[in-house]
């Protein structure tokens, strides 16, 4: 059976032990092991491992030994408690493997977790889990954390109440870091706050926020803005060395020409705009987006966002898409803009 976004949180929180196990499935390897793991915590707890409840089988030994899944699914475990078989980065090479272990499931048999890459709707483990009456398949894509599940994540941390501009700051924060960054700032902040039953600040998440590349990043979005399109190539080899992903990149280009357009559009004038904006833009980088809102104008601006949300949409779809060349693309044609 397929599991929605919303129906997987819930299940990856408090999974079902009467059901044979579930499919995890995705591009973002980070995100997939976050949710095993989160998974695999649910059902045999922090001594799992130790205990010898949780049997870690490679896609590669199984491969080699086809009834290794089997006979960790079956076997009679010496400490009382939930077993889980975990199978990592599995493919269609080890269906056969797969398909007899899940139809020999029986109650009492470990928890079937099987991880694996992007699988096609032609993938015969997808079409396993997604067609079985007591199996689960949930996707995972790269998409930023919402509200509902950063509050998950705080409520995990222990963390109590928020205010509305710090939830706005760990919004901007789930959508610039990656998954693994964004659970460790918010333990952090956990730790932060421990003691202090006074609501979380933005403050408080500027003080617990990991350093960054944003002055690369503002950089980059300057030189585009500013049309100096011979200069892109360099700032993105540079910032892909720093390791910055395409969709930061792109999540950064989408907040900075929004900035720009709320002050061209503003009844008041770009100063104005640009004073009334929140988060406030630093005074060091005012006059440098005040100069680009006035170039640019409106109409521009509206289209440069057009450009930019479809360039969103791309990097997010479950098509294969090299994805630093499509933002390059997207900037260069925005720098091309910035001159006409």
């Amino acid at each position: 059976m397929k599991l929605n976004a919303r129906d997987a949180r819930g299940f990856f929180s408090k999974p079902d032990p009467t059901r044979a196990g579930i499919l995890i499935y995705g591009p973002d390897a980070m995100r997939i092991a976050m949710r095993r793991q989160d998974v695999i915590a649910a059902l045999v707890g922090p001594q799992g491992e130790e205990e010898m409840r949780l049997t870690r089988i490679p896609a590669a030994e199984l491969r080699k030994d086809k009834a290794m899944l089997m006979d960790a699914m079956t076997a009679q475990g010496f400490f009382p408690g939930q077993r889980v078989a975990f199978v990592e980065d599995a493919n269609d090479t080890v269906f056969p493997s797969i398909e007899a272990a899940v139809k020999e499931w029986r109650a009492g048999d470990a928890f079937i977790v099987i991880t694996a890459g992007q699988l096609k709707p032609t993938s015969k483990i997808r079409k396993l889990f997604e067609g079985h009456n007591n199996a689960y398949a949930a996707a995972i894509y790269a998409d930023p954390p919402g509200r509902d599940e950063i509050e998950e994540t705080l409520k995990k941390a222990g963390m109590g109440e928020i205010s509305s501009d710090a939830m706005s700051d760990l919004l901007d924060l789930g959508r610039m870091l990656d998954p693994g960054d964004f659970r460790q700032t918010v333990e952090k902040l956990s730790l932060y706050k421990h003691g202090d039953n006074t609501p979380v600040t933005p403050e408080d998440v500027d003080n617990c926020a990991p350093l960054t590349s944003e002055a690369g990043i503002d950089e980059a979005l300057d030189i585009v803005a500013e049309g100096r399109f011979g200069e892109i190539g360099p700032i993105l080899s540079k910032l892909t060395g720093q390791g910055v992903q395409p969709v930061r990149l792109c999540i950064g280009a989408n907040q900075h020409f929004r900035k720009l357009y709320a002050a061209a559009s503003d009844p008041g004038g770009p100063e104005a705009g640009l004073n009334r904006g929140f988060p406030k833009v630093p005074y060091v980088r005012k006059d440098k987006m005040l100069r680009q809102a006035r170039g640019w104008g409106p109409f521009k601006l509206e289209q440069a966002l057009k450009l930019l949300t479809d360039t969103d949409l791309q990097l997010r779809s479950s098509q294969p898409v090299p994805q630093m060349a499509l933002v390059e693309r997207a900037m260069i044609r925005l720098a091309m803009m910035a001159r006409t």
